[in-house]
């Protein structure tokens, strides 16, 4: 906790690589002092087959999981400043998305805890 899972059209990788995309998501996330940083997990998910509005557009969408707790500022907050750096880091991708999922404490579990 949190999860934040980058999907995106193949191509974006050709542009940066995974390891600098990766670099600068943990830095805007941990930037924004709503989590500790040991904490922050981000994927990237590259796909060869997809389809954006019946056609094939390059895309990036980050699925970010967090715990609840946050205010709608926080979260809208966090969505803005990683929409910003993506499309800083990838102004020719014309489908940059991101949302947030919150997770209940009741019912989130890890290994730590049992």
């Amino acid at each position: 906790m949190p999860h934040f899972v980058m999907d995106c059209s193949e191509d974006v990788l050709d542009l940066h690589y995974e390891e600098e995309i990766l670099q600068q998501i943990h830095s805007v996330v941990n930037g924004t002092g709503l989590f500790d940083e040991g904490d922050i997990k981000i994927r990237v998910n590259p796909y060869a087959k997809f389809s954006v509005g019946n056609r094939r557009e390059s895309f990036i969408h980050v699925f970010s999981h967090i715990l609840e707790g946050r205010s709608t500022e926080q979260k809208s907050d966090l969505s803005k400043a990683l929409v910003d750096k993506l499309v800083s880091m990838f102004p020719e991708i014309p489908n940059i998305a991101v949302n947030v999922y919150e997770f209940e404490k009741a019912t989130y579990c890890n290994r730590a805890m049992l």
